[in-house]
């Protein structure tokens, strides 16, 4: 039960209205905090709730309220001073939308400040908490541990490029998106400990690359692999092999499963209501942050980590 908490969101958009589907289903108080009108009533519109409006500064003059959890929704160039503002303030447990900056100085003095306030700022990778990969982990470790892994990355190049976006998201659009699909990868493998990352190709919105290549070995030393091609068509996809099982995660929401001494692609048996009624695994993810079991999120000593990886598989 969590009748005691009282959360922030900060941002009205659309991974607000996401948020605000599953805080209307919990037992919980909550406040979302927007700046502009307009999109402060299309969020009313969508979810029957009014927002503060005004921006998270002026809201803090307004308030002497300190919630228990506050969810940073905004877009990617406001993660990293909304946050850093947040701490400022006191505020002890803190989710921030991925990848938690645009930039990695930024995200090194996040991890510093939480240090210092002892508060838990954690990054949202909602795939984490995904039915279907609750299920493959189970049948991983049912298996004895993973043989060997391999992803996919690849991003719809042909819209990305038509897309409005502030300077610097398109540019670093590996971590600020690719990078849900990479994290979920080596959350369930291991983090690198060795990593050959090759980049070919160029992008008028994505210099550094446009097809990535690599393999290496994780700190569980489990050998992978990836290959990601942005100017070909394809789509994001995991597999995770086990001595019985190959698991293949593509679409992501759907688990997959060839047996051994088969070819025959099975469908899991599992119950996906909960992915289906809300952005899939968002309710399980807002439930186990608001909980404080924070065992399954990516906190920012991690995030910090993982930023190395993601900046030599993109060439950044």
């Amino acid at each position: 039960m969590m009748i005691d908490k009282v959360v922030w969101v900060v941002g009205v958009g659309p991974m607000a209205i996401e948020y605000a589907k599953v805080l209307q289903d919990s037992n919980v108080k909550f406040k979302f905090i927007g700046r502009g009108k307009e999109s402060a009533k299309i969020f009313k519109d969508k979810t029957g709730i009014t927002p503060f409006t005004g921006g998270l500064k002026f809201f803090l003059q307004q308030t002497k309220e300190i919630p228990s959890h506050v969810i940073v929704a905004v877009g990617h160039p406001e993660l990293a001073e909304q946050t850093s503002i947040l701490l400022e303030h006191g505020i002890k447990n803190i989710l921030v939308e991925k990848p938690g900056s645009l930039y990695f100085n930024d995200l090194k003095k996040i991890k510093d400040n939480s240090k210092i306030s002892k508060a838990n700022v954690l990054i949202a990778y909602n795939r984490r908490f995904f039915q279907s990969v609750k299920e493959a982990i189970n049948l991983i470790k049912k298996d004895g541990g993973l043989l060997s892994a391999h992803f996919e990355f690849t991003e719809l190049s042909h819209i990305i490029s038509k897309l409005n976006k502030p300077e610097g998201v398109k540019e670093s659009w590996l971590i600020g998106n690719s990078s849900h699909v990479i994290d979920l990868a080596f959350f369930i493998a291991g983090r690198p400990k060795k990593l050959n990352a090759l980049t070919y190709g160029s992008l008028d919105w994505h210099k550094t690359g446009s097809i990535f290549i690599g393999n290496g070995l994780t700190i569980e030393n489990v050998p992978f692999s990836y290959h990601s091609n942005w100017e070909s068509p394809g789509r994001w996809s995991l597999e995770f092999m086990t001595k019985n099982h190959r698991l293949i995660l593509k679409p992501m929401e759907r688990l997959q499963i060839i047996k051994v001494g088969s070819f025959e692609f099975e469908e899991s048996d599992i119950d996906y209501l909960i992915d289906e009624n809300y952005k899939p695994g968002l309710y399980k993810q807002t439930q186990a942050f608001l909980n404080n079991d924070f065992r399954n999120l990516c906190d920012i000593n991690d995030q910090v980590k993982n930023w190395i990886t993601y900046e030599k598989i993109a060439s950044y």
